[in-house]
């Protein structure tokens, strides 16, 4: 009987477990953490985004940390076979906006109830408060683990410790120091799917004020580098929400690529062209004309960012709109498509959602997630070099490559 160890009990490594215990071997799940899935517990404001509901070119597509890498994974386990997986250990899911899947319980924790549940008919032995310092090797081949408390003989090892992101879930980067130590390669970690801070001080006027239906922007240099549709949310250091979170790595590259100015636009109101957002403002200051302009754009924008544009577009809040000249107008206007921030940086990697870097996907085999450079080591999760935007795509990768690995275990 084979003696498979596990590292890591997060999304990758339950995965990892339950598909490498399908063939009888002697699984056991290591976790330095009290319970399992810490993380993905506070996964979609702990709803669990357990996936995505769209292609497996889009799954690649939205993965743009090495997707590529991720093709035989994801055609092996896919977005399909993980829905039918949770609702089979009894979580009913369903699809919102952009295709994202959720438990119909909005509980994260109905997720890990259902691995539990997996892991125990499958017999896995999950030992939770055993933190791994190193993996074993001989003549090249992995012959088990040291803990804090024991060693364990393995006839292989999954690698699944996540991260270096939400270090109190227990994704610490501990995986990136023991992968190193055996010869891996890890590529520099960076924070992805991070909020981002500002140089305006009057951002604090906002905080806590979410924005649906706007388009942000990063610019970099004065050159557009990418752009997206959705929601965020100011707050008092800068700018969060999904589509900040989505834009975060390539302002991170910018600024680690030294670009001397990035900023980051935003407009609030994207279905208008120019031209009609006009003619909406003038109809508008027609019915509220004797009106104050402070008092004039409730119709327009929300009560919080009404002082803020009109002093960002030099305007005096206690003038009446029928005084406002069309060269006023203009500069209102400019501010509603164009509310621009200085970014000065991400926060940190501890903050990210998701880490981007790790070991590097030259030295893994694409299809059964074994290292190239130790035989019967595995990786899985988000301790690879791979990373995606918000929407599930990071949690179906965890589930794929952990799915991958278990079974080139197993076999």
């Amino acid at each position: 009987m084979k003696n498979i160890i596990i590292v890591g009990g997060g999304a990758a490594g339950m995965m990892a477990a339950v598909k490498a215990a399908e063939t009888g071997g002697h699984v056991i799940l290591l976790e330095k953490m009290s319970s399992l899935g810490r993380k993905v517990l506070i996964t979609g404001k702990g709803r669990c985004n357990i996936t995505n509901a769209c292609d497996v070119q889009q799954l690649i597509k939205n993965m743009p940390g090495n997707g590529r890498f991720l093709h035989s994974a994801f055609r092996e386990f896919s977005n399909t076979d993980m829905v039918e997986f949770i609702e089979h250990w009894g979580v009913k899911t369903k699809v919102e906006r952009g295709g994202r899947v959720f438990p119909v319980s909005d509980k994260a924790k109905d997720v890990i109830d259902a691995f539990v549940d997996a892991l125990a008919e499958k017999k896995v032995e999950v030992l939770t408060n055993q933190t791994v310092r190193k993996i074993l090797v001989e003549d090249g081949q992995v012959t088990g683990v040291t803990t804090d408390q024991k060693q364990y003989p393995a006839d292989a090892v999954i690698l699944a410790t996540g991260g270096a992101s939400y270090p109190g879930t227990g994704s610490s980067g501990d995986g990136y120091k023991m992968a190193k130590e055996l010869g891996h390669a890890i590529t520099p970690l960076k924070p992805s799917l991070v909020p981002l801070e500002v140089a305006e001080d009057w951002i604090k006027e906002l905080q806590g004020l979410s924005l649906k239906n706007v388009t942000a922007t990063v610019i970099a240099d004065g050159k557009k580098q990418a752009d997206d549709f959705g929601e965020m949310l100011f707050t008092h250091y800068g700018l969060s929400g999904p589509i900040i979170l989505s834009l975060s790595k390539v302002v991170a590259e910018a600024l680690n690529a030294g670009k001397k100015e990035v900023t980051l636009e935003i407009n609030l109101k994207p279905a208008l062209s120019e031209e009609v957002l006009d003619k909406r403002i003038q109809r508008d200051w027609e019915k509220f004309s004797r009106k104050q302009i402070k008092n004039s754009l409730n119709e327009l924008l929300p009560a919080k960012m009404i002082p803020v544009v009109i002093d960002l577009a030099f305007l005096d809040p206690d003038k009446f709109v029928n005084q406002i000249t069309k060269v006023e107008r203009a500069r209102l206007l400019k501010q509603l498509q164009h509310f621009a921030f200085t970014i000065t940086r991400t926060r940190p990697v501890s903050e990210a959602i998701v880490t981007a870097g790790g070991v590097s996907t030259k030295e893994i085999n694409p299809a059964t997630m074994e290292s190239k450079l130790v035989k019967n080591l595995y990786f899985a999760g988000e301790v690879i070099d791979i990373d995606g935007y918000t929407g599930g795509y990071n949690l179906q990768a965890a589930f794929s490559t952990g799915y991958a690995a278990g079974k080139a275990t197993s076999e």
